[in-house]
């Protein structure tokens, strides 16, 4: 464990400014996310790739993952002006190009009125949205951390992480209520773009709070000292590939594993194969939600006592045992063992996710920790999540079951297991170094 360091000490009420700010912008990001993974597990395929016929699904599935590979992109240049001009003004971008993305899906034509134009389209706008998202989380877990005191940072670190669990809660029960009041028809024809739209108040209020926050006291110490990198990428990779590389493979598990249930697979494949009502799946994906989110705050608050890896490797475990077990209760049909089942794959997750935004934070020196942080964090994306339903889609195609899936997400979570007993802990390393 390395030496604790305390410098300048912000006020409790920068603390908690600077956690609000933190998890109500990822809560926007990820809002925007859940809404298009459920509508292209819903209706995208006949909206925008009908002329395809059954493969028009693992292309709607794929319209998801793409915009995670131009998430390094993003990363690469909010890293870059993150460690040079600051963690703020960077968030602030990344939120509106997020926002405007998701506000332009939801007004988009669909192949019925413009044809091959409207696929080019939302493809396109899904780039912008991984270009934007891969700049947003780097951003948002400094901006906490870094505000944080050294002995509670897996706990602020904890509220970036929240947005996941909150966002797919504002996304899944928008989705539900629409399903609910609307029926198949009105939801098919134009329910579907009213969630997208009431993306324009969340933006609202992430732009109202991001603005009252102050800036990284690690970086405006950086700034005063003139310390910045002038080529933080170059020195990054120059200096801290391995870092780099096991950050990224850190989270493949808790990535890919997610994805199944916030990528809208799970709820699409129940409601074909088993004939369940989608707003039942979706009322079942609101609690996988907050088990996740509960499950979150307790493994950041333990990684504060017992260190990030070995918390971290806790929920690893705990989603390779447990990989198997959730296919079979979901295939069962029963809408009580498939919530169990959502609840119960969402304790593992919880607890490798909490602690994250403080490894990433602590794994790298403050002139590079932005660039650090965010590549890390879209290259394990890259590889965990981003074709997790279009693989989990192709394996059930091929294989006619769901035990190929559950083997899948185990050696996804197996490999984070192993690259996080590889990262060197720094909990309480002086985050201004």
């Amino acid at each position: 464990m390395a030496t604790i360091v305390e410098h300048a000490k912000p006020s409790q009420r920068e603390y908690d400014r600077a956690a609000v700010a933190s998890m109500v912008g990822t809560t926007v990001e990820w809002y925007d996310f859940f809404i298009y993974a459920q509508a292209a597990a819903l209706i995208f395929a006949d909206l925008f790739f009908k002329p395809m016929g059954a493969a028009g699904q693992i292309v709607a599935y794929v319209t998801v993952g793409i915009s995670f590979v131009f998430r390094p992109l993003g990363a690469v240049l909010a890293g870059y002006l993150g460690d040079r001009i600051g963690r703020k003004k960077v968030l602030v971008a990344t939120l509106a190009m997020m926002g405007a993305a998701t506000v332009a899906i939801g007004l988009l034509p669909t192949y019925a009125t413009i044809g091959v134009w409207a696929p080019i389209l939302l493809i396109a706008l899904r780039v912008v949205q991984g270009f934007s998202t891969g700049g947003e989380w780097g951003g948002a877990a400094l901006l906490a951390v870094e505000h944080a005191p050294v002995k509670r940072r897996g706990f602020f670190g904890a509220f970036v992480q929240m947005g996941v669990p909150i966002g797919m809660l504002l996304a899944t029960g928008a989705l539900a209520l629409c399903t609910f009041t609307l029926t198949d028809e009105q939801f098919t024809s134009w329910g579907w773009r009213l969630p997208f739209l009431v993306s324009m108040v969340l933006i609202g209020v992430g732009f109202y709070i991001r603005s009252r926050v102050s800036e990284s006291p690690v970086f405006a110490e950086l700034k005063e000292r003139k310390a910045q990198s002038a080529t933080p990428l170059r020195e990054l990779l120059r200096e801290h590939p391995r870092r780099v590389v096991l950050s990224a493979l850190s989270f493949v598990g808790t990535n890919g594993n997610g994805y199944m249930v916030i990528g809208g697979f799970i709820v699409a494949y129940a409601s074909k194969a088993h004939g369940l009502g989608k707003t039942d799946l979706l009322l079942a994906t609101l609690a996988s939600a907050v088990t996740w989110g509960v499950f979150t705050m307790v493994g950041a608050r333990w990684s504060d006592r017992r260190g990030r890896t070995a918390v971290m490797n806790v929920g690893n475990l705990a989603m390779v045992l447990f990989a198997v077990p959730f296919f079979l209760l979901i295939d069962t049909g029963n809408l009580g063992l498939i919530y169990l089942a959502m609840i119960l794959f969402s304790v593992g997750l919880g607890l490798s996710y909490g602690p994250q935004p403080a490894l990433f934070a602590e794994s790298f020196p403050a002139s590079v920790r932005y660039s650090g942080a965010s590549i890390s964090y879209a290259i394990g994306t890259i590889f965990g999540g981003a074709f997790a339903p279009t693989v989990a889609q192709w394996l059930l195609g091929k294989t006619g079951g769901t035990l190929a899936i559950s083997l899948y997400l185990a050696l996804l979570a197996v490999v984070s297991l192993v690259a996080t007993a590889a990262l060197e802990d720094r909990s309480g390393v002086d985050l201004a170094a």
